[in-house]
Order: C-alpha cells, then sequence, then structure tokens
C-alpha cells in the first residue's frame, strides 16, 4: 500500500526589511497632521523604521539658534530620509531657518513642489493646472549673508554658482524626461541682474540644448509670474532660482485651491527630506482642524523616492477618492460643493477607509511603471584665465556731494590705476552724475587699471592704505577681474 507524505508547503516570500527614516512631529499643528500620516501610511502597509528626533520652537528655546540638535544629524546621516512637520522659529533676531540650514547642510538642492488642481472636487478657477516648480535650494539671497554697512544702508548677498545652476537645471530637464513632462521653462531676473540670473539662464540655454525632445523657455520672472497666476496651464515644469522658486511655488500652490494640499520633496546627491509646503499655523494647533494632505502627498514623494511605489499609489489614489467622495478639512470645505466638514483626525480615517480604492472622475496615480532614479552630474569647467583689473572700494561717507568726493579720491589715486566711476546705491553719480539722483551715506569708488591689465595687488592695497590715511572710512572691497579677457563686473547704472 503506498502512502503519500504531506509536502511542506512553500515558504511565503520574505517581505523586504523596512526603510529607516527621520521623522520630526514639529511644531503647532505639526504633530496633529504627523500622526495623521503616518497612521494612513501604516494602515497602506508601508514599511517603515522610524526614528524620532526633536526640532524646532522647544529646541530654539533650549539655546540652539539652528533649531536642530547636534545628535538629530546622527539620525539623518544614518537613514537619509527625513519626513518634517512645519516648525514654528520664535520671533526675534539670532535664529536662522532650519528649512534652509537642513537643506544647506545636507546637500539637498533640489526642491521639487507639484502643484495640481482637483477641480471640480477643490474649488479653483484654474481647472486644468498641472505644474511642478523646481527651486534651486542652496544658493541666491538664501546664503543668508547680510551686513549693517552704514547708518543708512544694509546689503544681503546673492551668490550664484555655475554648478549649482547646473545641478537644478539639470535636475528639472531629467525629472521632465524620467516623468514623461514635455516642457521645462526658466524664470529669471537677467534683463537686470546680468551677472548673476544671467549666468542661471545662460546654464538653462546650455544644457537645455542637451534635451531636444523637450520644449524649452525662458520668462522674465514678473511677467512669468503673471502668466503663471493667470493661465498656468501654459506650464509644464519651472525652473528657477531660490526666492522666485520660494515665492512662486506658494502661489501656485495656492492657486490650485488651497497651500495647505501641495506636499514638496527636497532632493539631495544622497539624503532627501519631504514635508508640507505650508507654515505650522501655532493657532490652528490642538483644534482637530488642520488639513494633513501637504504632509501626507509629501510622505507619498517619500515612498516613490525609497521604492515603495505600491503604497504610494494606494495611498495617493485613496486620498483622491476621498477628495471626490466630498470628504474636507475646513480650509477646502465649500457648501454645495463638499459633502462631510470633517477635522485632521477624521479625514485619516477617511482615506484609511478607502485604501485600495480608486477614483471615479480624477485620473488615477500609478507608480508603478519602472522609473530611473534621476543622478546629476555636474560638468567639469576649464578654470579661466584670472586678471585683477580693478577695484570697488565702499565707503561711509555722510558728504552729499558727489564731485567732492570724486576730487578727494583723485588726489589718492596711484600710478595706473585711475577713478573710473562713483555710484550711490548701484546709480552712477559721478563723474556727470544728475543732480535729482538721491544719494544715501554709501558710496562706492571704482578704480580700474589702465586698459584693464593685472595692476596686481599690492598696488590696490598702498591704495586703500591712502584712502584711510585721508581719514575715509572703507566699510568694504570688491576685486575686479577678467576672465579669459571678459570683465567680471557689472557697470554702474547710467554709465
Amino acid at each position: 500500500m503506498l502512502t503519500t507524505q504531506p509536502q511542506p508547503k512553500p515558504a511565503a516570500p520574505a517581505l523586504p526589511a523596512p526603510t529607516p527614516i527621520t521623522v520630526a512631529y514639529g511644531d503647532g499643528i505639526g504633530p496633529e497632521i504627523m500622526e495623521a500620516t503616518l497612521r494612513i501610511l501604516e494602515a497602506a502597509g508601508a514599511r517603515l523604521e522610524i526614528e524620532r528626533i526633536d526640532i524646532g520652537e522647544k529646541v530654539y528655546l533650549q539655546g540652539n539658534t539652528s533649531g536642530i540638535q547636534p545628535t538629530a544629524w546622527d539620525s539623518l546621516r544614518r537613514t537619509k530620509v527625513f519626513l518634517k512637520a512645519p516648525i514654528t522659529t520664535p520671533q526675534g533676531g539670532g535664529y536662522k531657518s532650519l528649512n534652509v540650514t537642513t537643506r544647506k547642510v545636507l546637500g539637498l538642492y533640489a526642491n521639487v513642489r507639484p502643484c495640481t488642481s482637483y477641480h471640480p472636487f477643490v474649488q479653483t478657477k484654474h481647472p486644468k493646472m498641472d505644474v511642478v516648480i523646481i527651486r534651486e535650494n542652496e544658493e541666491d539671497l538664501y546664503a543668508g549673508i547680510e551686513h549693517q554697512q552704514t547708518g543708512e544702508v544694509v546689503q544681503c548677498l546673492k551668490l550664484i554658482s555655475r554648478p549649482g545652476c547646473e545641478k537644478i537645471v539639470r535636475y528639472a530637464f531629467e525629472y521632465a524626461r524620467v516623468y514623461g513632462r514635455k516642457k521645462v521653462t526658466c524664470f529669471t531676473k537677467d534683463n537686470i541682474m546680468k551677472m548673476s540670473d544671467g549666468l542661471f539662464h545662460k546654464v538653462f540655454d546650455e544644457v537645455g540644448a542637451e534635451y531636444p525632445e523637450i520644449e524649452k523657455e525662458h520668462w522674465i520672472v514678473d511677467i512669468g509670474a503673471a502668466k503663471l497666476a493667470d493661465t498656468p496651464e501654459q506650464f509644464d515644469v519651472i525652473v528657477m532660482p531660490n526666492l522666485y522658486g520660494d515665492i512662486l511655488s506658494d502661489v501656485a500652490a495656492q492657486i490650485t485651491g488651497s497651500v495647505g494640499i501641495a506636499g514638496s520633496a527636497n532632493i539631495g546627491d544622497g539624503v532627501a527630506m519631504f514635508e508640507a509646503i505650508h507654515g505650522s499655523a501655532p493657532r490652528l494647533a490642538n483644534l482637530n482642524v488642520a488639513n494633513p494632505s501637504g504632509l501626507l502627498l509629501g510622505a507619498v514623494q517619500m515612498l516613490v523616492h525609497i521604492g515603495q511605489r505600491d503604497v504610494a499609489e494606494r495611498v495617493h489614489n485613496a486620498w483622491l477618492r476621498t477628495l471626490e467622495d466630498g470628504v474636507h478639512t475646513y480650509d477646502i470645505f465649500k457648501e454645495g460643493n463638499s459633502s462631510e466638514h470633517v477635522g485632521t483626525r477624521e479625514f485619516a480615517d477617511a482615506v484609511i477607509r478607502r485604501l485600495g480604492s480608486l477614483p471615479v472622475q480624477l485620473p488615477a496615480v500609478s507608480y508603478q511603471q519602472p522609473t530611473r532614479q534621476i543622478n546629476v552630474q555636474v560638468t567639469p569647467v576649464k578654470p579661466a584665465e584670472k586678471k585683477l583689473v580693478g577695484i570697488d572700494v565702499f565707503l561711509h561717507w555722510n558728504g552729499k556731494n558727489p564731485n567732492e568726493l570724486g576730487a578727494r579720491m583723485q588726489s589718492l589715486m596711484v600710478g595706473k590705476v585711475k577713478l573710473k566711476m562713483i555710484t550711490n546705491r548701484g546709480t552712477k553719480v559721478w563723474p556727470d552724475g544728475h543732480p535729482e539722483t538721491f544719494c544715501t551715506d554709501h558710496w562706492r569708488c571704482r578704480f580700474l587699471c589702465e586698459e584693464l591689465n593685472d595692476c596686481g595687488y599690492t598696488g590696490m592695497l598702498f591704495l586703500l592704505q591712502q584712502i584711510s590715511k585721508a581719514g575715509l572710512d572703507i566699510i568694504k572691497t570688491e576685486n575686479l577681474y577678467t576672465f579669459d579677457g571678459v570683465p567680471g563686473f557689472s557697470a554702474g547704472q547710467g554709465q
């Protein structure tokens, strides 16, 4: 008699190991929306190993002006993924922006903000809007280098680098290629800032030439912003320097229907941070009214980034179905358009109940198509021949007559270094200035070497000694160079 031994059941496939992430609950509404977001991710099957850190107001008030404890950096270096709720920066001077610090310390050069309208379920004047704003994240005026130079004048340095421009522009084109976008638009103000914004525009044109299949265009930022606010459907991907991107990504998010439903990714070479784009709204804290959607959509971007595309798709589609069903928090609730007015916790419950559902009218999202990681490499540049051909000497001088200052400075000229121009707040006032020009106590005296030859720094130092001995207050100097014979400095307004 034959007997059959029971066959062992095949072992169930091992689940992938959970992905370590660093989580900060933040301030104001931060803890509430983070709790709601994490509940949804857990219910959707996200495979996460969470390390929690404290940041924000409590850390600031402990005497740490950066808003983050040194030990928190260890967690971020270990996990390389940061899900962050909004924080409150205390009022008063001396506190640095934690967002800016985190982006710069960790090299998070690309800020990616999708701005999509959800018409007719979220009311908007722009029902066809689907724009991704890619903002440079590390430099520009956000270098935060400021000085008070005289009693009347402060300065803020705008720093733009060629590698910084290339990284963000190349990221924008790679993003468009990977996600099937058709056009990349650049916004700058290079009709005024011809060197700094001009460099950004120049690099955009150079890099764009490597992507012939993608349409390219450039707009001056003021009219570009007007077009974005009026007809956003004309745009697809927009890449901008830091300040313009910060302002216009909020504008774009708001005109989709609410800034509260926009998420944000901050991408670097090895580390990434995900967040809502709105602030901590302390007046709404602990009231169970805040919309967690911005942070949730930031978390969806995080799930895509760490390779958990199945969960990202599940969460995003459930969220879309929740919007379609009219389950809305106060910020997007409209009588006749919404069916149920809910709080933060109840909104999370509604999304969880719809996990596995797809939207009916809004396009369902799919993250299952294999998408390669965006890898940006900066092109090496051959160093240019650099020559010192002059110096701008900035003075604190309380006189009012530019001709008087010009005569004094001319008497101090040495060798081949000649006074060419004096400006006040960038406008030429000597020689041949105009009496209508308003002047402060902040003056720039430009000295140039004859025929832009390299005069050497020794002559410049001697000139500065002469100016100082004459009793004039030097507050700053800026060396003037040529690079491969091309002047590396701007003319004065009116020159």
